[in-house]
């Protein structure tokens, strides 16, 4: 198939609906291989205002959600929803809230390189089942050579400002756009699919737009 569709994602990597979401979405597009979606994940910060260093995650989820047992309701269909999608999401080791202004810089480095999906996979492993810290630039430049980027050159631009104020930017203007939560899925820059869908919804758009395609072609 030549002709293709865009698929914005809007997500970020401490999400975790967005992590359950690109799982279910990888399911719908392994099943049918010849889709003709070209994805691009686009910047959204669950906390814009973060301190640069983060924070402890218990603290950060008990002032978020109004204490420990709010914390765990808010938790429970995360925990659901993960286990049915096969994620092995591991909430013991995650102990902080990272800042993700610098992951998405990292998010963005690698789409100049084609390797956004990697990167963006590559922190969501490290966040959710190795509880690494995605907001130290030690373990970006790490998560960055494990995908073949140079990681000296990846912490040389993380101690810069390069990209910082367009990443802002972007956010920003996603938010003045109407996008309120992450993921948000815009479909040929058109449709937009929030939340995390189960991958029958993504395989019934998908043979809808190829049909749509063919239909146009013929």
């Amino acid at each position: 198939m030549t002709q293709t569709v865009k698929l914005d994602i809007l997500s970020d990597p401490i999400c975790p609906w967005c992590y359950i979401g690109k799982t279910q979405l990888d399911k719908a597009l392994a099943a049918i291989p010849d889709h003709p979606f070209v994805i691009e994940w686009h910047p959204f910060q669950l906390n814009p205002d973060m301190a640069p260093e983060g924070m402890d995650r218990r603290e950060y989820l008990e002032r978020k959600f109004g204490g420990k047992e709010g914390a765990v309701r808010a938790y429970a269909p995360v925990v659901e929803h993960a286990e049915k999608a096969g994620l092995a999401i591991d909430f013991e080791a995650m102990q902080r809230t990272p800042n993700t202004l610098d992951a998405h810089r990292l998010i963005h480095w690698a789409g100049v390189e084609g390797k956004q999906t990697e990167a963006v996979d590559a922190l969501f492993a490290a966040y959710f089942t190795e509880g690494r810290d995605i907001g130290d630039a030690e373990v970006l430049a790490d998560i960055a050579d494990s995908i073949g980027m140079d990681a000296a050159v990846v912490l040389k631009l993380l101690k810069s400002d390069a990209d910082r104020d367009d990443i802002a930017k972007r956010d920003s203007h996603s938010r003045e756009m109407g996008v309120s939560s992450v993921p948000t899925f815009i479909v040929a820059n058109q449709h937009a699919v929030p939340g995390a869908q189960p991958p029958e919804l993504w395989e019934q758009v998908i043979r809808e737009i190829m049909s749509q395609i063919e239909t146009t072609s013929a």
